[in-house]
């Protein structure tokens, strides 16, 4: 069941620190310990480069006293040392950094990795229902602002916050053995007011991008929405009704950034006025102190020194503490997206399905996809091993519905479905589909290869394998005719071939996966004529030796099934083979003359 706005805002609020603690086992990860060496390295070389950049100031001061006492050559040649210690002590720090940095890229990477692989494989995990209630471009965006920011929190977190508070700790102990605790003092109440400031400015922040990310993400999903029904729209001119549409999200998606980007503005003018305050107190102080003879020349620079090295970090804290703060934002939406519940799952320690006479059976079957609009009301059936059995009925009778349960999209409220006297909810999924093949209604392509998709009904097939396939669904000549052959593209969706092609397609792709159940959704409903018999003359071959379920509106495609059974208001009404049921004069028999006088009627109009 889908969230609210406000449901969905409330948990983004909760989840804070708990997200990076449930992250953390893919940071740290239990069965790689070159991963776990590679951490204690980088940590190393945070510790060296910080004791090296902390260091170097009193070489730098030191420099300037030395100048400042006397001019001499071996005062030269000391302020010279000085100096050349400060630039080693400073190419030292980069040298470090970047090291720890390579070190380290193959931990961030893995982990980011792995976490993606997770949500990609939990996405598939998710039911039917889950899908076609979220819209494939806003799921898109959320898993791509939960991995990128993933790596820019393990930094901050890691290589930065750490250093960070490390160096003012240290800071502070020379503050207070050189000048005393007035200017620790002074730094500390800075410190305290620009971090609560910055807190208290980012929260807001958050808030409003936030809402910036929840525009984004209705942005794209309209656009994805729109382009991938771009036939619709051109079939009724929508164009300027989607630009519309389009545009309001957009104008809506800029507000918020223009918003966002003033917050950050004000962000920036607030912690840079503290910091500089600062700055100019700790100098005055210290000028002070050398007009009483306490502090030297050097020590103004020491000071100086000090608090910009220290200010460096401080005045990206604001941006660091903002891109983890979204970073938990968008981690944490991402592993709401992993922690939807799934609808369908194998019970624990079930066996695979195991086939040697594929019967089926519909056993008291009562299904529907919302509590209040029941389908199926106590279906029952049965299909025997090696059966060519139709399911008709009118619209709305629950046919398709049949197939999303055999393939488990969906489990029945009530009752059970056997295959081979087995229980198909009390097996592993990925055996019971490796066991029924399937030529949809409407067959969607994946953007590839004519070849990529045939072999997608198994993988390794050989190209031999998916030619023959090709052959058995009368598509190879074809792909014959093209340039590429197999390796002609089909475009998004299969949009580049005629909706008889990739019907062809679809049933080559189920011959090469050479299952002993086939369920015939409509199977020939794209083809004209012609095609029609060949495809039917085809199944009719491949099926000997299988179980077949056809459903069918077009009555003529299953007249010769061995057993048909007529669908009405979700249970069984009539069954029989096409004579016997003719003979009944019932709902298929109604059915089966009204399709004759259309078909007369479109023979009529042609002449």
């Amino acid at each position: 069941m889908a969230r609210s706005e406000k449901e969905k805002q409330e948990l983004l609020e909760q989840a804070g620190w708990s997200t990076v603690r449930r992250f953390l086992p893919y940071l740290w990860p239990k069965d790689r310990p070159d991963l776990r060496w590679r951490i204690f390295i980088a940590a190393l070389f945070v510790i060296v480069a910080k004791a090296i950049v902390l260091s170097v100031p009193f070489a730098y001061a030191r420099a300037v006293d030395t100048m400042a006492d006397e001019s001499s050559e071996p005062a030269m040649w000391a302020a010279i040392a000085l100096v050349v210690a400060y630039a080693a002590g400073r190419f030292a720090t980069t040298f470090f950094d970047q090291t720890r940095n390579m070190i380290f890229n193959r931990v961030g990477q893995d982990a980011v990795r792995g976490l993606s692989e997770d949500v990609f494989e939990r996405l598939h995990k998710l039911s039917l229902r889950f899908h076609l209630s979220r819209r494939t471009g806003e799921i898109t965006r959320v898993i791509e602002r939960g991995t990128k920011s993933i790596s820019n929190m393990i930094y901050f977190l890691l290589f930065n916050i750490m250093p960070t508070a490390i160096e003012l700790l240290v800071v502070a102990v020379i503050f207070y053995t050189l000048f005393g605790w007035e200017i620790v003092a002074a730094t500390a109440v800075t410190i305290v007011a620009f971090i609560w400031i910055t807190q208290r400015i980012t929260e807001w922040r958050t808030k409003l991008r936030a809402k910036m990310n929840r525009l984004d993400g209705q942005a794209m999903s309209r656009a994805v929405d729109s382009l991938l029904n771009y036939e619709t729209v051109k079939y009724f001119g929508a164009e300027e009704r989607e630009r519309r549409r389009y545009a309001s999200s957009a104008h809506a998606y800029a507000e918020a950034a223009i918003q966002t980007d003033n917050s950050l503005a004000l962000l920036n003018i607030v912690q840079a006025f503290i910091l500089q305050v600062m700055m100019g107190v700790a100098m005055a102080w210290t000028v002070w102190g050398w007009s009483q003879g306490r502090l030297s020349v050097g020590d103004l620079v020491l000071v100086n020194t000090y608090l910009l090295q220290l200010f460096r970090p401080l005045d990206m804290l604001g941006w660091v503490y903002r891109t983890i703060r979204q970073g938990l934002v968008d981690m944490a939406e991402m592993f709401q997206l992993m922690d939807t519940g799934v609808e369908v799952e194998d019970v624990p320690g079930a066996p695979a399905l195991v086939v040697t006479r594929p019967t089926l059976t519909f056993d008291n079957v009562h299904f529907g996809y919302d509590k209040d609009r029941k389908i199926l009301h106590g279906l029952s059936f049965d299909v025997p091993a090696g059966g060519n059995v139709a399911l008709v009925g009118p619209s709305g009778a629950g046919k398709s519905t049949i197939g999303r349960l055999l393939f488990r999209f969906y489990d029945p409220w009530e009752g059970r479905i056997l295959i081979d006297g087995q229980d198909i909810a009390q097996v592993q999924q990925e055996s019971l589909r490796r066991h029924i093949g399937i030529v949809p209604q409407d067959s969607v392509l994946f953007n590839d290869t004519i070849g990529y998709n045939i072999a997608y009904g198994r993988e390794q097939a050989s190209e031999e394998a998916i030619i023959r396939a090709a052959q058995d669904a009368a598509i190879w000549p074809f792909i014959e005719k093209l340039p590429l052959r197999l390796e002609t593209e089909v475009g998004e969706r299969g949009l580049k071939l005629s909706g008889g092609e990739k019907q062809r397609v679809a049933i080559a792709r189920t011959l090469l996966k050479d299952p002993p159940i086939l369920l015939l959704d409509e199977a020939t409903s794209a083809l004209d004529t012609r095609t029609e018999q060949d495809i039917l003359g085809t199944l009719k071959r491949v099926s000997a030796g299988r179980t077949t379920i056809s459903i069918a509106h077009r009555l003529s495609t299953i007249a010769d099934s061995d057993l048909i059974y007529v669908i009405q208001g979700g249970q069984i009404c009539e069954q029989g083979n096409h004579g016997e049921l003719l003979r009944h004069d019932g709902l298929y028999a109604e059915m089966w003359t009204r399709q004759l006088s259309e078909e007369d009627s479109l023979d009529q109009a042609a002449e």
